[in-house]
């Protein structure tokens, strides 16, 4: 997707004015962010101050600052120590139009939720007119040939900070992202976070950082899960943000448990959250709940593996009578089990069949998870700050998200994974050459499933009951889309879409009515625009970008590097 761009004759008589025009944009932005914006402190945080910004403003300033250090690496001082290997001005065009957009969401916000364009003060104006003058100034700097970034080389201690930066503005920004409590300020953050990413895709800061994660990727992990590990320290003991964080932590741990059915072997199923909820009413059952209907209470960890293997079991129930057929059909019957799981649930009450469920009624008064004489519904205060439930939940999913993480890494990396990759490409000629088809079919049905249940026996005891309208079909769509929006195939992919699909609706509570319309609209918009997914792997960027010969190239260079 590229930048509509003025005609080269127009960018050349006026490319003398772009560099001050621009500047004086920065300016602006910032002197209004010290200004009063709203007439009204009551929303987006209080604004109204002068002289002393708030979170929105601050924002904008740092906006404005990125956009001051591009400028000034396409023309000043800065161009000498970094402006020869960035594509500052292509940054800069970016940068400059989600701060335009920024500028207009804040106008937008102030005037809906104070009825009336009145209750706007000069500085919202002043910073308004900053962007729209620096959008201007952007679009007459002439673009350089862009380079590539893939062979630029630096120290490894650089390599490994950089990395400990990204990670920190990661940390934070989630901190930050769910320390909104009104969905106008959640958006807008959005919008900023997009400006920054999209600044560093067009300087090809991030072409450079996916060849260091390439080179550093044991650093990588290991930063990634430090900042996970430290999440909860951020929320200042909030049950809310950590209720949210949780469910989060589940839904990518039961997507990653899809993505190996989905994305790996290629078999589309549209009843995975069946192989959830067995582990859930697993655990419920053989729980400590005065509801529970049957006598047995071993150790949780016993009841985790009992959760996964009866989903294991469901898994090879429902796969081998029917991975022999495939596409549409699989979908459909996939589809069928998901039901028929979820009106088993309902039925199994003691009257339609034996009492195993309590039927609609469910499971409720689940006590809470003890793993010897530690309870994770006790808080706990840890370095002065105090964890409550969800966060003690929280560090026991993280594991388990490491442990399913694992899991899918290695089984990628295998002469498995390499099968169910050659039946997703084409299952006729994979079993022309050898490859057992249906053995690995079932294979990824029931590693997916048993993933699955050992989420479900968490979410349990984490909900505190369960029952069948939990489990319905739409929460295998969204599982699902997680992996389509995320990038099939992939680990970092599946996180992202899964934390989208999951974190969005909770924050964004304003757009309920029409949340399923927005989804479908984003869904539609990454079809068109990114169909790999928003991380994609190498193999669908090539299926999907096949006449793409610079990718191709790029793509083969990745592989020798990882080859040294």
């Amino acid at each position: 997707m590229s930048f509509p761009t003025l005609p080269d004759t127009f960018v050349a008589k006026h490319a003398a004015k772009g560099w001050p025009v621009g500047l004086a944009g920065v300016a602006l932005v910032i002197i209004g962010s010290f200004m009063s914006w709203s007439f009204d402190r009551q929303i987006l945080g209080d604004l109204s101050v002068y002289g002393y910004p708030g979170g929105l403003q601050i924002l904008a300033i740092i906006a404005a600052l990125l956009a001051l250090a591009l400028l000034l690496m396409v023309k000043g001082p800065l161009y000498s120590v970094m402006g020869h290997w960035l594509d500052a001005a292509l940054g800069l065009r970016a940068l400059s139009v989600w701060l335009l957009i920024y500028m207009v969401g804040i106008l937008v916000a102030i005037t809906t939720e104070s009825s009336g364009l009145v209750n706007i003060d000069p500085g919202g104006w002043v910073s308004f007119v900053g962007a729209l003058l620096l959008f201007a100034g952007s679009r007459v700097i002439p673009l350089r040939e862009l380079r590539d970034l893939s062979e630029t080389k630096v120290p490894g201690w650089l390599e490994i900070a950089g990395i400990a930066v990204v990670m920190a503005g990661i940390l934070f920004g989630a901190a930050y992202a769910l320390a909104r409590e009104d969905a106008w300020s959640f958006v807008l953050f959005l919008v900023f976070a997009g400006g920054v990413i999209a600044a560093m895709f067009r300087t090809g800061t991030m072409t450079w950082f996916s060849h260091v994660a390439t080179r550093q990727k044991k650093v990588l992990t290991l930063a990634a899960f430090a900042v996970a590990f430290f999440f909860p320290f951020t929320q200042n003991g909030s049950d809310a943000n950590m209720s949210i964080a949780t469910s989060v932590l589940i839904f990518a741990a039961t997507a990653m448990g899809l993505n190996i059915v989905v994305g790996l072997a290629g078999l589309l199923d549209l009843g995975y959250i069946a192989f959830l909820g067995s582990g859930a009413y697993v655990a419920a059952s053989l729980s400590q709940s005065a509801f529970a209907t049957i006598g047995w209470k071993p150790p949780f960890l016993v009841v985790m593996l009992v959760g996964g293997l009866v989903a294991a079991t469901l898994g090879l129930i429902i796969g081998s009578p029917t991975l022999r057929v495939s596409g549409d059909y699989l979908a459909i019957v996939t589809l069928g089990f998901g039901e028929i799981f979820r009106f088993s649930m309902f039925n199994l009450d003691g009257n339609n069949g034996p009492n195993l469920t309590n039927g609609p009624n469910g499971i409720p008064g689940i006590p809470e998870l003890e793993i010897g004489n530690f309870n994770f519904g006790d808080p706990h205060t840890v370095l002065g700050i105090e964890l409550g439930r969800f966060s003690n939940y929280y560090f026991v999913l993280l594991l388990l998200l490491g442990f399913i993480i694992l899991v899918f890494s290695r089984l990628n990396d295998s002469r498995i994974g390499r099968g169910w990759i050659a039946i997703r490409e084409d299952e006729k000629a994979a079993e022309a050459m050898g490859v057992n088809v249906f053995g690995l079919k079932i294979l990824a049905f029931a590693v997916g499933a048993f993933l699955a249940g050992l989420a479900g026996t968490l979410k349990a005891h984490q909900d505190g009951a369960v029952s069948p309208d939990q489990y319905i079909f739409l929460e295998s769509a969204f599982l699902l889309a997680a992996i389509v929006l995320g990038g099939m195939g992939t680990i970092a992919g599946v996180l992202i879409g899964a934390t989208l699909l999951k974190l969005l609706p909770e924050k964004m509570r304003f757009f309920s009515e029409y949340r399923l319309l927005l989804f479908g609209l984003t869904l539609v918009l990454m079809m068109r625009f990114r169909p790999e997914g928003l991380v994609a792997s190498r193999r669908r960027k090539l299926e999907f970008h096949e006449e793409d010969e610079e990718l191709a190239l790029a793509i083969e260079s990745e592989l020798v590097e990882e080859a040294k």
